[in-house]
């Protein structure tokens, strides 16, 4: 009988090796080709499914993001609402905190804000209660963050089972209030809050609504760069995501920072729900964040964690977004159709990033057979 030791060994044809940091530019070049790939890939699905024209449909997804002055102004919009989302997890995903509760934060810092616009807004001064709208949001996102912080930083429970189920908790407190304060009462909608007087409603810069916005979400992006790069603070959160061991060694707080960052970013998700609710849609419901906190998960990762490139990360999806629901509207397809080019276009983007990180090495069948 021959021994098992004895049979040959046959190596992969295929091997998966870790690659060596690249520069900047061939890695978006990377990922540039794997979004041309995609659309090649969308042509072909489009031309086999429904036989319309690709190239029309491209131009049809660009006309719908960007055709009109209307239309850009609320994609900016819509990438100052995600990136502003986007910022507030990425400093707890640096530290590996994985907190997935943004959505939740986000209606808690909208609910506070509603809370004051309804019940102060036709008894206090608008300077006043614009000052007590704003730390009210901050204040309620930050709360809503910091208790699975707590939790995880004293009895190291998982916390992205601890602030994913703090959604869903988030959402039928807001569904709750949502009826009790319903016009007219038992419709379940709220409707525009203050329409006549405005009260509580951030103030809008010349003609246009978003603006404000766009320019607040600037400044964090900028705020939020700095303070992970070169503040002292940001210094600790690089270290504990990179080995909690290390940074207990050198005379870190791990539970400190733990709480401290999501206490930063409970708060950040706090003025994403005053922008939306005080700066855009003026109400609130239990879709109001809209999703957005799962998206920025996708953002945040793709953009490295790293604050600048999520502004184009931010745009490529909004304008995707956008885009698919005029092709949606002009070719009468339905929204899944749009949303399968969609997630095509999105699986290829994150595809790229295996072949950013990885590279493969082939060997030929008959090397690997001689060996």
């Amino acid at each position: 009988m021959k021994n098992k030791a004895d049979k040959p060994m046959h190596e992969q044809l295929v091997q998966i090796s870790k690659r060596a940091a690249l520069p900047a530019w061939q890695s978006w070049l990377i990922r540039i080709l794997a979004v041309l790939a995609s659309l090649v890939v969308c042509a072909v699905i489009i031309v086999l499914f429904t036989g319309d024209n690709p190239f029309a449909i491209y131009a049809t997804m660009f006309k719908g993001a960007v055709g009109t002055s209307r239309r850009i102004w609320s994609l900016l919009q819509g990438v100052a609402m995600l990136l502003c989302v986007s910022l507030a997890v990425t400093p707890a995903f640096k530290m590996r905190f994985w907190n997935i509760g943004a959505e939740g934060q986000v209606l808690m810092g909208g609910l506070a804000t509603a809370s004051c616009m309804i019940l102060f807004g036709n008894s206090m001064p608008p300077a006043l209660l614009l000052l007590l709208v704003i730390a009210a949001s901050i204040v309620a996102g930050a709360v809503w963050a910091v208790i699975p912080a707590i939790f995880k930083a004293i009895w190291n429970t998982n916390e992205t089972l601890f602030t994913l189920m703090m959604n869903y908790i988030a959402m039928q407190i807001v569904s709750y209030f949502t009826y009790i304060w319903s016009v007219p009462k038992g419709s379940g909608k709220i409707g525009v809050i203050n329409a006549a007087t405005r009260a509580g409603w951030l103030p809008t810069i010349g003609k246009y609504n978003y603006l404000l916005n766009i320019l607040i979400v600037a400044a964090l992006t900028i705020g939020i760069y700095i303070y992970l790069r070169y503040s002292k603070h940001g210094y600790e959160i690089a270290v504990v995501g990179e080995s909690e061991n290390t940074a207990k060694y050198i005379g870190i707080n791990v539970k400190k920072v733990i709480i401290r960052t999501m206490i930063l970013s409970g708060a950040l998700c706090g003025v994403a729900g005053l922008l939306l609710v005080a700066g855009t849609d003026h109400t609130i419901t239990r879709d109001t964040a809209g999703g957005r906190g799962f998206t920025a998960i996708m953002v945040s990762w793709l953009a490295k964690f790293n604050p600048l490139y999520m502004v184009v990360t931010s745009f490529l999806l909004v304008f995707m977004q956008k885009g698919a629901t005029e092709i949606s509207t002009v070719f009468g397809l339905n929204d899944s159709f749009s949303d399968i080019i969609t997630g095509i276009i999105i699986f290829f983007i994150i595809g790229s990033e295996f072949f950013i990180n990885y590279t493969l090495k082939f060997r030929s069948r008959k090397g690997a057979e001689a060996a």
